[in-house]
């Protein structure tokens, strides 16, 4: 196992007995008969129903059925009906223990990494010469250098663009549905905007083009929306409990509801929002943080996995390396960064059912954000 496997192992950690069966790509969710991604919870399922029963459990939700939980369960029932989801769910074999277990774990080995660290450094008996204080090498003081600079490249193109973009009506009528539009088009030419600044950062970094066009496209797709999250977090005013685009383009939760979003998927950008801003990030983190995400080897559909590792190894060293030097003293920093991966993971699932609920409110997403959602129109 290479070491960036072992640095980054718990987000993708996966409570099992032996090896999972392998998958022949044309297995069905035991839940609703989706695409099924592989075993969750004990169960073969889909991403989709893999989220849904992790945040039932964690929230311990208690759902209602109009239909006294006599409801077939498929892929659009999904939607419609979650105590009935849920049941399904239990009667497939979905395990609650097993999703507490994976976060005790994930808990439990940095808390067991950090005392054995600490432990190390405290056992010494004999006075030792002071250590020279860590610190970057020239190549990747150069890289973080770059990083930053192709960012705020990037971010200034969209500032460019900013006249561009729909106007926010002014109106408050919320039964307008020229108005509800509006919003909607502004949101979505946002995203849009987002979308096209991560591309441009991602064709950027070192290694990305000697990826297959296959490879490439893989983790875009499964990337964008983890990335756009990660930029609404640098952007979030706690003052204002706000959200700000551009410069001056600010919004509240009520104003993200107005656009057509459910505050099923609004709450929680905005809890992830507060605890990224916690962390005081500056912006060589936030670009480092985004290198990895970027390149993550555990995507659906990534062929070449080894390559995609080695890319992916500078900046998770660069990352440790620079922590250690900005907060010398604080020594969970670092998989505490790394477990804010772990929670994007879970946004995207919510977001893929955000998409599939504008869906049905007939509201059509733009051709490059129903390419990079993967949604079929």
């Amino acid at each position: 196992m290479t070491e960036i496997v072992q640095a980054t192992s718990f987000l993708v950690l996966k409570r099992k007995k032996g090896p999972a069966p392998k998958m022949l790509g044309n297995e069905v969710c035991s839940v609703c008969g989706d695409k099924a991604s592989g075993f969750h919870y004990n169960v073969l399922s889909c991403e989709g129903c893999k989220g849904f029963f992790r945040r039932s459990v964690i929230k311990s939700a208690q759902y209602s059925c109009k239909n006294n939980g006599r409801c077939e369960m498929d892929m659009y029932m999904r939607r419609k009906c979650q105590q009935c989801r849920l049941r399904k769910c239990r009667e497939a074999g979905m395990l609650e223990q097993c999703v507490l277990s994976e976060e005790q774990i994930r808990l439990k080995k940095m808390k067991k990494q950090q005392e054995e660290e600490t432990a190390r450094t405290s056992t010494v008996v004999t006075p030792t010469p002071p250590q020279e204080a860590p610190t970057l090498d020239p190549q990747q003081q150069d890289m973080i250098e770059k990083l930053v600079a192709m960012q705020k490249q990037c971010n200034k193109r969209s500032f460019l663009d900013r006249p561009k973009v729909t106007p926010w009506p002014q109106s408050q009528d919320l039964q307008n549905r020229e108005v509800r539009q509006q919003r909607f088009a502004h949101f979505t030419e946002l995203a849009i905007m987002s979308v096209q600044e991560i591309v441009d950062f991602a064709k950027q970094l070192p290694g990305f083009l000697e990826l297959t066009r296959e490879d490439q496209i893989a983790l875009l797709k499964t990337s964008t929306i983890e990335i756009m999250l990660l930029e609404t977090s640098r952007r979030y005013n706690p003052a204002i409990d706000s959200i700000t685009f551009l410069k001056d383009f600010s919004y509240n939760k009520e104003d993200f509801a107005k656009a057509g979003l459910q505050f099923e998927f609004i709450n929680p950008i905005f809890e992830f929002s507060k605890g990224m801003n916690d962390l005081h990030l500056d912006e060589a983190e936030y670009a480092l943080l985004i290198a990895i995400n970027i390149f993550s080897a555990d995507r659906p559909n990534v062929q070449d996995h080894d390559l995609v590792e080695r890319l992916q190894q500078p900046y998770v060293d660069a990352l440790r390396s620079y922590i250690m030097i900005k907060r010398p003293n604080d020594h969970l920093m670092f998989p505490r960064m790394l477990m804010k991966l772990v929670s994007l993971r879970t946004l995207s699932s919510v977001h893929s059912e955000q998409v599939f609920a504008l869906r049905l409110q007939d509201k059509k997403l733009p051709p490059l954000l129903s390419e990079i959602w993967d949604v079929n129109e």
